[in-house]
């Protein structure tokens, strides 16, 4: 999908719905405000149900139902350059899934991913995948993106991971029952940050 089909389909979704009640509880690390939680909205028409759009200027992930609805979750995003957009396949799902900084991660910050260089960190609340992960491929190729879960719903609404969309645990936990593998992902370009169809991540992640 080229970025004019993208910035097209992008303009079609809509923000009326309200919350859904069965997410509205508190989170692992603090309450999250309304304003973040879940809700079902119209989306323009013809859009496929069963994919997963990431509109980083929103910091919205929606999951497309069929007759053009879908549920909007509330994300975090990848900072500045480490935003990656693009068309992706779930290829892999993990509960509750260990992690490893990826040597990218290491060289730009050593003295928060160095000691985990080499063992990398089991799954739990404390690690940064947070209770779930949908793994992000490109023809067959982990990318090293993910959507995954969190514990720190002060990161929700903000550009701060190296390149995945997260959402807080209870969130990804129910998504994640939704997404089948094979699920198409659009990480949809921000503004001003051109699509770039020659790079899908490859070297981040968390």
């Amino acid at each position: 999908m080229q970025r004019r089909q993208f910035l097209t389909r992008m303009a079609g979704f809509g923000l009326t719905g309200a919350a859904l009640p069965g997410l509205a509880q508190a989170h692992v690390g603090g309450a999250l405000p309304e304003k973040f939680l879940p809700r079902e909205v119209e989306i323009a028409p013809g859009i496929a149900a069963g994919e997963i759009h990431v509109m980083p200027d929103e910091f919205a992930l929606y999951w497309t139902l069929p007759e053009g609805r879908a549920i909007r979750y509330s994300v975090g995003v990848g900072r500045a350059d480490l935003y990656h957009a693009g068309s992706y396949v779930v290829q892999v799902k993990k509960e509750w899934p260990s992690w490893k900084p990826t040597p990218a991660m290491v060289r730009r910050e050593p003295e928060k991913y160095e000691k985990y260089a080499e063992d990398g960190m089991p799954g739990g609340l404390d690690n940064p995948l947070g209770a779930r992960a949908l793994y992000l491929f490109v023809d067959g190729r982990d990318t090293y993106l993910r959507i995954h879960g969190t514990n720190q719903p002060s990161t929700i609404g903000q550009a701060v991971s190296n390149g995945c969309a997260r959402l807080v645990n209870d969130h990804i936990i129910e998504l994640y029952e939704k997404v089948p593998l094979g699920t198409k992902v659009f990480l949809y370009p921000k503004a001003g940050n051109p699509y770039r169809p020659d790079q899908h991540g490859m070297d981040h992640h968390a």
